[in-house]
């Protein structure tokens, strides 16, 4: 079988910094960097892992930059071959030079997700632990961050590989009695050997449970603010921003479209869309923001319905009422620092309600927390061991293992085949390969890895 090519990449961003990273990976990176730096050190006397100072030179000596460089020796590298680091001056011009330098002298440019992608074909992750790389990259909070961390630390792949242990332990025995006779093996008791896989699936269903909470540190959920014109949206978005993002006026219906900022709340990664006044109107771009924010309450995972206190409940606020789930809404009475009007008895039940100013802030913490309390609940999961399921991918191939796993349970009442209930184990284990990578199909690896940066 022939070598690998040998690539390289920036693993830096684009753009001006101190420092500028070229990394090449491959059976050619030693002698790649042998043949275009000069230092004290030759590479053949390197240490691995250690940086050396030196000069990058083209083949008629000039000089491309003044330089640190480190080897990493196969197999302990990232990607588990020989890794070459090149730590240059981190203008867009001189990681340019670098990186035609590299690949004049016999790298070809890495396609996005390679690095990570012989790491995976080497060994060094599987695909749970490849697929948390780009997620702590994307993490858009720290406790998105965390557990992205975990995944890329194997909490996810150790309990799918205990799942894995147990069905093939499982299999194995009904093979056995499939293979031999009674008096060769024993009788299986079939009840014991059903109360582990139900112990099992129980496992599975609590890890996929814990897939809401993985969508929402992933994805971020989205907060909607609703209600009639004027009755200070837009001032209680710049408050919960903290700066002025959002139009506040005296006029009504300054908001025609839905404005959307991001915001981070107990490690919650929230999108914050400020959406058009509800009200009937002639307006035609003032009646298409109505409609927009129509369609974003029923996506929403939270609606923040802010009323005016300091005037009666008007046809426009009922207009709005309507827009709203009670069970994902949160009533805010804003205004609270002027005399209160509103008769708290005419409200509807909305799932909590929090009285506030947006121009003053007060309420606004007791805000804060309110919203934490809300999503929280709703995307509490229960989870294995507190591990979070992050990929859409990891929780259809814990449904079809599952899935499998009830089919083996109505085949054992049954009193199916044998044969039949081995053949249900065998698909609840391919399913679980899916995960760690044993039997995901080559397109769905393409796929994964092609959301990747280039140089990662």
């Amino acid at each position: 079988m022939s070598l690998p090519q040998t690539i390289v990449a920036p693993a830096t961003p684009p753009g001006e910094g101190g420092i500028g990273i070229v990394r090449l990976s491959g059976p050619k990176a030693v002698s790649i960097l042998d043949a275009v730096f000069v230092g004290k050190q030759l590479t053949s006397n390197m240490v691995s892992h250690h940086l050396y100072r030196g000069l990058l030179q083209k083949p008629d000596s000039r000089l491309v930059d003044d330089v640190m460089v480190v080897i990493m020796r196969a197999p302990h590298s990232y990607t588990g071959e020989d890794v070459v680091e090149l730590h240059c001056h981190g203008g867009s011009q001189i990681m340019r030079s670098v990186l035609d330098l590299c690949l004049d002298t016999g790298a070809l440019m890495a396609s996005p997700g390679e690095f990570t992608q012989r790491a995976f074909i080497n060994g060094r992750l599987d695909l749970a632990q490849a697929e948390a790389v780009i997620e702590v990259i994307r993490a858009r909070s720290d406790r998105a961050c965390r557990a992205a961390l975990d995944q890329l630390g194997g909490h996810l792949s150790q309990q799918i590989y205990r799942f894995v242990a147990v069905l093939k332990s499982s299999l194995s025995l009904l093979e056995a009695h499939i293979d031999f006779p009674d008096d060769e093996v024993g009788t299986l008791e079939l009840e014991p050997f059903a109360l582990t896989l139900q112990s099992l699936r129980t496992e599975m269903e609590a890890l996929v449970a814990s897939f809401d909470m993985g969508r929402a540190l992933r994805e971020g959920l989205s907060v909607l603010l609703l209600g009639r014109p004027n009755v200070g949206k837009s001032a209680l978005m710049n408050a919960l921003l903290g700066e002025s993002r959002s139009i506040v006026t005296e006029v009504a219906g300054t908001t025609r479209d839905t404005l959307e900022e991001n915001l981070v709340l107990a490690g919650f990664p929230l999108r914050l869309i400020d959406a058009a006044g509800v009200r009937e109107t002639e307006d035609p771009v003032e009646r298409e923001g109505v409609r927009r924010a129509r369609e974003k309450a029923l996506a929403a995972d939270l609606v923040l319905m802010v009323i005016d206190g300091s005037v009666a409940l008007t046809d426009e606020d009922r207009l709005a009422f309507e827009l709203c789930e009670s069970d994902k809404t949160l009533l805010l009475i804003n205004k609270s620092d002027q005399i209160q009007v509103l008769d708290l008895k005419t409200l509807p039940p909305f799932s909590g309600q929090v009285e506030l100013s947006a121009k003053s802030g007060v309420g606004l913490e007791a805000l804060r927390q309110k919203i934490v309390e809300q999503l929280s609940s709703d995307v509490a999961g229960e989870g294995v061991e507190d591990i979070v399921v992050l990929e859409r991918r990891h929780r259809d191939a814990l449904l079809q293992a599952i899935s499998a796993l009830n089919c083996f349970a109505e085949a054992l009442v049954a009193t199916a085949p044998f044969e039949c209930l081995a053949m249900d184990l065998r698909v609840s284990l391919a399913a679980l390969g899916q995960i760690t990578g044993e039997t995901t199909p080559d397109e769905i690896l393409e796929q994964i890895f092609s959301r990747f940066c280039v140089g990662k």
